[in-house]
């Protein structure tokens, strides 16, 4: 068995102890281990950011953006072994785990990209007699120390989202990753040291909650950037006092198929946007509404394609739909839809379980107030509904305490406008699946979905302030 694989502290490497298990989700067998940090080595690594921010405020923009340039450039060195990674401690498909890490790879060269146009503006102040003379000059600053926190279901792409953006905006960097998929962070610490990132100020500390929750609370903490469920991060954004905080929560994603949408796009992009990643993702597709006038006909398609879709061991090419991160949250899948199925529901696909595979689950006849519908499933299941009115169908929509992403298939340019300026979500997306995103784009929710923006540009507002000069010219 190899050694712990130890944490970064300001750029060096720690061992601890205290040791993490990390576990294939698919057959439970022994991916690594992994040193855990103590409050020791977080108040050290918060020092070191310190001193670290003092160098990365004052770096110019070519050296912010050679840094990204050739992080991602190793990224790509490195990207089958992070791949693999990935796929062993999260249980994501080959597939979606080299697709995650080209998606890392454009991220940062985005954030690159973007580190050029952090712009300032010069603004007259000579509105009055009193003000004659003066002009000020307004230019963006760094904040001073990310803590960035990540999940597991994008354990590397989302990292990339927090700590591009901070090192475009000249930002130190403390990442606390997910404790079910730690290695593929620790590998991007490394890798922004090798990068030339100034070694104070980058850290990556595996931790237990309680010493997660130490560091939220810590006033030295100048920004917090939280992906995970809404239970921890409105937790989190209750404690964290006087520090900004930047929260991408949950969502139970709706999608509507209008009567003149193109069937079987339609249910292919369901499909895949409902099992991809067994459901583990955000902006899963969780609630279906299809106009009745074509209801079945689509309800058909939908099945037909998710009979097709293969289930097993993710490193396997043909696979679909690997397992759930774990049996708990598989049973807990499990247990919701039973709940539905005792209250009315139909399962027309699915509703298994082994271990940690939960089958591909088609669900109908469902009630609004049901768990399926009412709470985030993050599980490989969605339920679908016909409607007979568009405005009722929007309103459904807005049924629920969150608001990330909603998706419409419609030929129509009035409707698709109309459900804009309704919707309450962080993005509407026209003839696709609320499960797209865009890596540039912004990226966030409303309600109980979380605060602020993700995307390079976006988040590079966020972790920066504005700062004003006013000039006298005198004589």
């Amino acid at each position: 068995m190899t050694e712990p694989r130890p944490f970064l502290v300001g750029g060096e490497r720690r061992t601890s102890e205290e040791i993490l298990e990390v576990r294939f989700p698919y057959d439970h067998a022994l991916v690594g281990t992994v040193c855990l940090a103590g409050q020791a080595d977080l108040e050290d690594a918060v020092g070191a950011a310190e001193l670290g921010f003092e160098r990365t405020r004052r770096l110019p923009t070519h050296a912010r953006t050679g840094v990204l340039t050739r992080l991602a450039a190793l990224i790509e060195d490195w990207s089958d072994e992070i791949a693999e990674t990935i796929t062993l401690e999260s249980g994501k498909t080959a597939v979606l785990a080299r697709a995650e890490v080209a998606r890392a790879v454009e991220t940062l060269l985005l954030s690159a990209e973007e580190a050029g146009r952090i712009y300032g503006e010069v603004i007259p102040l000579d509105l009055t007699q009193a003000t004659t003379g003066r002009t000020g000059y307004l230019r963006r600053v760094p904040l001073g120390i990310v803590l960035a926190v990540t999940p597991f279901n994008f354990p590397f792409n989302l990292a990339c989202h927090k700590i591009g953006p901070a090192v475009a905006a000249g930002n130190a960097v403390v990442h606390r990753p997910s404790s079910k998929t730690p290695l593929s962070g620790l590998v991007l610490g490394d890798l922004l040291v090798e990068a030339g990132y100034p070694a104070e100020a980058v850290s990556v500390v595996p931790c237990t909650t309680d010493l997660a929750e130490r560091m939220v609370r810590d006033d030295r903490i100048a920004f917090l950037s939280f992906t995970g469920s809404p239970a921890v991060g409105w937790h989190l954004r209750a404690i964290a006092g006087r520090t900004r905080v930047g929260l991408e929560l949950g969502g139970n994603a709706a999608v509507v198929v209008d009567e003149d949408a193109d069937l079987p796009y339609a249910a292919e992009r369901i499909v895949q946007g409902g099992f991809s990643g067994a459901g583990q993702v955000c902006i899963s597709v969780q609630r279906v509404f299809i106009h009745r006038s074509v209801f079945r006909t689509c309800l058909e398609m939908v099945l037909e394609r998710t009979g097709a879709l293969v289930s097993g061991d993710p490193r396997d090419g043909g696979v679909d739909v690997g397992p759930m991160i774990s049996e708990e949250a598989a049973a807990a899948a499990e247990e919701k839809v039973g709940e539905a199925v005792e209250d009315g529901a139909t399962v027309l696909a699915g509703g298994t379980r082994t271990g940690t595979l939960f089958a591909p689950t088609v669900l109908t006849d469902t009630l609004p107030e049901m768990r399926v519908n009412a709470t985030e499933m993050f599980a490989p299941v969605i339920t679908v509904t016909p409607f007979d009115d568009f405005d009722e169908v929007l309103a459904r929509v807005n049924d629920s305490p969150f608001g990330l992403q909603a998706g419409i298939f419609t030929t129509r340019l009035d409707r698709a406008f109309h459900a804009f300026d309704e919707c309450e979500v962080g993005g509407l997306i026209v003839n696709d699946v609320p499960t797209f995103r865009a890596d540039a784009m912004p990226y966030g929710g409303v309600k109980a979905s979380g605060v602020g923006r993700e995307g390079p540009r976006y988040a590079i507002e966020e972790m920066t302030e504005p700062r004003l000069m006013v000039l006298h010219r005198r004589g």
